[in-house]
């Protein structure tokens, strides 16, 4: 059985009420969906809130989800659209100070500090496009479907926030 078939059956199985659909799809998942929040919002206990928050928003919401679809990049849209929430907060309350780095768990590479710092600058919508293309290697189009956003927005803040880390490292 293919990483394909094993998602729908677990997707399938949470959809009943199974325990262990959920348990097994969170497994699956949970890595990349905190490493997606982590490397948006900067901040590890932050970053597990939000990717245990929105697990949640997603079971909860399972009766909405489309089974033909894959459930990865559905999660991953509530993750980051919670981080991008969490960020823009965070600087409204001006709290642009990077927390200290610490490396998410399950981060595959680690990632230069000066590149953190300078992902930390960069506006939240831009920040989300670049961890997803480059850090999760999502396709501009899937990155489109993830935020809801048009696909030249994307390649648009993909462009600016590409740019303004060329200047800062």
């Amino acid at each position: 059985m293919g990483a394909g078939r094993d998602e729908r059956a677990f997707v399938r199985a949470a959809q009943r009420g199974s325990a262990s659909g959920i348990e097994a799809l969170f497994r699956l998942h949970w890595p990349r969906a905190h490493r997606a929040a982590y490397l948006v919002v900067h901040d590890s206990a932050a970053a597990e809130d939000i990717a245990q928050e929105a697990f949640l928003a997603a079971v909860r919401n399972l009766d909405r989800f489309d089974r033909g679809r894959p459930f990865g990049p559905w999660l991953h849209r509530i993750v980051v659209n919670r981080a991008i929430d969490w960020a823009r907060a965070r600087q409204l309350r001006g709290e642009t100070e990077l927390a200290h780095a610490v490396a998410a768990p399950g981060v595959d590479a680690p990632i230069d500090d000066s590149l953190l710092s300078a992902l930390a600058e960069l506006p939240p919508d831009h920040r989300a496009v670049i961890v997803l293309r480059h850090l999760l290697e999502y396709t501009p189009g899937e990155i489109a479907e993830v935020l809801g956003v048009p696909r030249g927005t994307v390649n648009s803040r993909l462009r600016r926030g590409l740019d303004s880390l060329r200047e800062t490292v």
